[in-house]
């Protein structure tokens, strides 16, 4: 169920960060929203390993906002990757 909720968030975010994200479009909406989804799942699960006897996959505030973190950094990275590769 958790990892449903990560994906959910993630997908927000990575629709937000197109929205938001200045300058010409490399990526299509798609591939920004899997970005989201899977740097969602990775935050979400990577702030569960601090939280102590559960499992990962939990929804909990603290695994949300690192859901969150984890899609904007996966859409940032992305982004500045593409952008400096469209320079060179």
């Amino acid at each position: 169920m958790a990892a449903i909720v990560f994906i959910i968030v993630g997908w927000v975010v990575g629709l937000v960060a197109r929205a938001i994200l200045p300058g010409t479009r490399h990526m299509g909406l798609v591939s920004m929203l899997l970005i989201g989804m899977v740097g969602g799942i990775v935050g979400g699960m990577f702030a569960g390993t601090f939280n102590t006897g559960t499992s990962l996959f939990v929804v909990r505030p603290g695994n949300l906002v690192g859901s969150a973190i984890g899609a904007l950094a996966a859409v940032l990275i992305v982004h500045v990757l593409n952008r400096s590769r469209a320079h060179a």
